[in-house]
């Protein structure tokens, strides 16, 4: 007892952070011991079971010197004997808010590992925006585990209040104000040491603690809080996000990004916007066709037969054969903003967020709506949902869109969920409105966006036979998906404008993605079908990304135009080896078709380093090497994410007509 009382003593002012820092470093490292079991078995793979359990500890400290740091910093102000009363409360609810935004955060984690194969991180801040949304998704699919976490939370916190509140009861400043003055210099310097982590040149980041080749078991070694607060510190620096993989010369950077086959003959002339070039369609065309794309939500080749999936897309199937069918298309991303700006916008992946969220895209970015609707076309966006949601009604309308379709316009839906209409409701829409386009002596180009195979999975009742029960079960959902998809396709044929339309669908990425390697490539393997018009069928063998899609589209359309494009018109050459570009969190990839057809990937990681290896598309695997990679190896790579985020800042992503 008398230790314990020479030991408060001892402790003065920063009694209730040393007990903050031992609480912290005492949940996060139970947590991650939890962690490291459930997923033991990708850990053992590993063989760094003791080195993610030591460096966690180090990132902790990370964590806990970036709680403490503000405290400290005022301490000399507040912690005397006529103020210490001030000192006691704003320690109290400063060190209770760390440990609720630890237990929230932590407490988080294994469901948001399970949808997204990382901690929480960029992911987790961006969808707080729209707490409606959330929300709805957790109370209709999560309900008992939403429940239960909150009411084991709220316990929690209330426990360790208490405790806390006889703590700092007992907390009394230092009798003599040279002790505070002479030890605070010192704590000061503890808590930004832990905070730099390092004697290097720069101080330690979640990078630096990426020491396997799996990027769900890197997660594990930092913890939640500190990968959340370390994204929020990211986003100010979205313009030059790409810059944590290297730098080149903007020559250099040109040179190498716009060095493929299918640009050779494009000419770059405009230096103001340096990948602005004329894009001559392969076949004119009396009037141009309309363009109808189909974007499903979270529709990856796990679900699609043909590709390797479980069959529960068979209308998907049926069309294949009726147009160009992509058998290596791959999504540069996994949120649905990320396929949206590389279908519709056929914009290169960057770590930053999408550029549909981003401030300077919001007027004068390029999208198919820019060119089109100078071309004379009605655009126009349909969406089941509220389309505020991840921006996507400021993009579109400051971005060539003429209408946006979305669920406060719909009429009378006869299934509404979570996410808004059903996707029969979204046809239905999208039909009519069609119809009444097709009236009009213009073309017209409509983006319909589904949502029914999103979490927490409702759909109407008896439409399908259940791949599986219980209902509310992602394969379920793709089977109404399709379901809904094929009904419609079925009537638009039907339709006198299906002669002259060009439909693609395409899904915006996977439903989950997840794997034990720093980018899951198979997880990113979407469908992509071309019917409809003068369409002839055909396979598409060639390895593909979702920006290819823009310039095919464009050709297909019998569009003549100047754009700053940068992705493959399959049109004109539907069989040289190809390439994909994929942003799986903080890693960037180049997977790459050699002469011979076969796969070779460059993996970026955000410690400057590189790593490089083979991707074997029918047993979907990847193999990385332990050779180091060569400087034009990694270099072409670089070229590749550095270009985009350039293009941004600079806002030359632009048609010539727009104001700078």
């Amino acid at each position: 007892m008398q230790k314990t009382e020479r030991l408060i003593r001892l402790s003065g002012p920063y009694l209730q952070y040393l007990v903050l820092l031992a609480g912290v470093l005492l949940l996060l490292s139970a947590n991650r011991l939890g962690l490291v079991f459930w997923q033991y078995e990708r850990v053992l793979e590993t063989g760094e079971l003791s080195r993610i359990l030591l460096q966690g500890v180090r990132a902790d400290l990370i964590f806990a010197g970036i709680w403490l740091a503000l405290p400290m910093l005022l301490l000399p102000l507040l912690a005397h004997a006529r103020t210490i009363h001030i000192w006691r409360n704003v320690s109290h609810y400063w060190v209770l808010l760390g440990f609720a935004l630890v237990i929230l955060l932590e407490v988080s984690t294994p469901q948001f590992i399970l949808q997204y194969d990382v901690r929480p991180n960029r992911l987790y801040i961006e969808y707080l925006k729209y707490p409606k949304e959330v929300f709805s998704t957790l109370w209709q699919g999560f309900r008992l585990m939403f429940v239960g976490g909150l009411m084991a939370m709220a316990l929690l916190l209330w426990l360790i209040n208490q405790w806390l509140r006889r703590v700092s009861a007992k907390m009394r400043p230092y009798q003599h104000t040279r002790t505070l003055l002479l030890s605070w210099p010192f704590v000061v310097f503890l808590v930004f040491a832990a905070i730099r982590s390092t004697t290097e040149h720069r101080p330690a980041n979640p990078a630096l603690f990426a020491i396997t080749g799996d990027a769900m078991v890197n997660s594990l070694v930092i913890n939640s809080p500190y990968s959340v607060i370390y994204a929020i510190y990211s986003l100010k620096h979205e313009a030059r996000s790409s810059e944590i993989y290297g730098t080149l010369t903007e020559q250099d950077m040109l040179q190498l990004a716009l060095d493929w086959p299918w640009l050779h003959a494009l000419q770059f002339t405009d230096a103001e916007l340096p990948t602005m070039a004329l894009r001559t369609p392969v076949q004119a065309k009396a009037r141009p066709l309309n363009l109808v794309i189909i974007l499903e939500e979270s529709l990856g080749a796990t679900f699609v037969e043909p590709l390797g999936g479980v069959a529960v897309t068979p209308e998907l199937a049926k069309l294949k054969e009726q147009g160009w069918w992509f058998e290596q298309m791959y999504a540069t991303g996994t949120r649905s903003v990320r396929g949206i700006e590389a279908v519709v916008a056929g914009f290169a992946p960057t770590p930053a967020q999408s550029v549909v969220k981003l401030s300077a895209a919001q007027q004068n970015f390029y999208t198919l709506a820019s060119t089109l609707s100078q071309q004379g076309y009605h655009t126009n966006f349909v969406y089941g949902g509220e389309s505020h949601f991840d921006n996507m009604r400021s993009f579109f309308t400051g971005n060539g869109f003429n209408e946006v379709l979305d669920f406060p316009k719909m009429i009378h839906p006869q299934f509404v969920g979570s996410w808004g209409a059903s996707d029969e409701d979204l046809f239905t829409a999208a039909a009519a409105r069609l119809a009444e386009l097709a009236q009009q002596d213009k073309p017209f180009f409509s983006l319909i966006f589904t949502s029914s195979n999103h979490e927490p999975f409702e759909f109407p009742d008896d439409r399908i036979v259940l791949h599986q029960q219980p209902k509310a079960t992602v394969n379920n959902a793709v089977k109404y998906a399709d379901y809904a998809l094929g009904k419609f396709i079925a009537e638009a044929k039907k339709q006198a404008y299906w002669q002259n339309t060009v439909f693609l669908i395409v899904a915006d990425h996977d439903n989950r993605v997840y794997g034990n390697s720093l980018v899951p490539v198979d997880k990113f393997h979407i469908p992509a079908l071309i019917l409809g018009a003068d369409i002839q069928p055909q396979k598409i063998s060639a390895l593909a990304s979702q920006i290819d899609l823009a310039p095919t589209l464009l050709s297909l359309l019998g569009i003549s135009a100047e754009t700053p494009l940068l992705g493959r018109d399959f049109s004109r050459d539907a069989s040289t080896p190809g390439r994909a570009l994929l942003q799986f969190d903080q890693y960037f990839a180049l997977l790459q078709q050699q002469p011979d057809g076969s796969p070779n990937i460059t993996i970026l990681k955000p410690d400057g380093q590189a790593v490089s290896g083979y991707y074997d598309f029918e047993q979907k695997r990847l193999t990385l090497s332990d050779s180091a990679v060569a400087a034009k190896t990694k270099n072409k790579a670089l070229a590749e994410v550095l270009l985009p985020s350039w293009l941004y800042r600079e806002q030359r992503y632009r048609l010539k007509q727009a104001n700078h």
